[in-house]
């Protein structure tokens, strides 16, 4: 199965179903935008800290795997140059909507979040990438990514699912409104899901999910060369069972240094 292709087709859909991720942002946020009165999420409640953004005036942005006409348009109503690159036609289209309607200047492109090679070395000052890399079956090449389009001294903010949360049976959760363990680590989608499970899924048009180790997460972070600067972590307010045991989010804040430092 060509993953990509699936999860692309699985997010239009999702755009058709107003998916929350999906529905673009009103003018009212897009004016306090412009007035300096703004926040945007990298998980689902938590606003990410300001401190944690460099001075958006006229810096390069790029909302990685992150459309839906939300944290783009609000970034640029704040001041920045955003580009917008994500897998689904239909999740870009929502953030040209509200570009158009604001009269904001949103660049959009179409891609595969683990190859940013449209894009030359040192292209942008931040890049901001919500929960997203569940639905690419590799990381690492995105962080590696990351750090080569990003100029010495830019961030990379980035939402991150706990991949703890992959060994409970879903069904039950949702049926029975409690954990059971079911799955060992690390879970896809389509290797652990019955043939059966499999096809409902894939018949109701839900993007294909994949977990990945913390080795990955932030271990692929500092890899690829980054130095870890900021954390947090945060709750699903749809997930009431997952609340009381854990939090099933979690936010990194990294910094591509203008120097090499060895670090002894």
């Amino acid at each position: 199965m060509d993953v990509l292709v699936y999860n692309r087709q699985a997010w239009n859909y999702q755009v058709e179903q107003g998916n929350i991720w999906t529905q673009p942002v009103g003018p009212e946020l897009i004016s306090a935008a412009r007035r300096g009165e703004w926040s945007v999420v990298l998980t689902p409640i938590l606003p990410v800290p300001r401190d944690w953004f460099p001075d958006l005036a006229g810096i390069d942005v790029l909302c990685l795997a992150s459309g839906g006409g939300q944290q783009g348009p609000v970034l640029a109503a704040a001041g920045a140059r955003v580009t917008v690159f994500d897998n689904s036609p239909r999740q870009l289209e929502q953030d040209r909507l509200v570009a158009e309607r604001e009269g904001l200047e949103i660049a959009t492109v179409q891609g595969d979040m683990v190859d940013l090679s449209v894009f030359p070395d040192e292209s942008f000052d931040l890049i901001f990438h919500p929960i997203s890399n569940i639905f690419s079956q590799e990381i690492l090449p995105i962080w590696r990514e990351c750090y080569r389009v990003l100029r010495p001294g830019g961030v990379l903010l980035a939402g991150i699912v706990n991949p703890i949360v992959y060994i409970f049976d879903l069904d039950t959760l949702e049926k029975e409104g409690r954990l059971e363990v079911r799955f060992s680590l690390p879970y896809s989608d389509l290797e652990n899901l019955s043939p059966e499970e499999l096809e409902k899924f894939m018949a109701e048009n839900s993007p294909l999910e994949f977990s990945h180790t913390l080795e990955e997460q932030i271990g692929g972070q500092l890899q690829a060369g980054f130095v870890l600067t900021g954390f947090f972590e945060d709750l699903d307010s749809r997930d009431e069972p997952v609340n009381r045991y854990f939090k099933k989010y979690f936010a990194t804040r990294a910094v591509k240094l203008p120097i090499l430092m060895n670090i002894h």
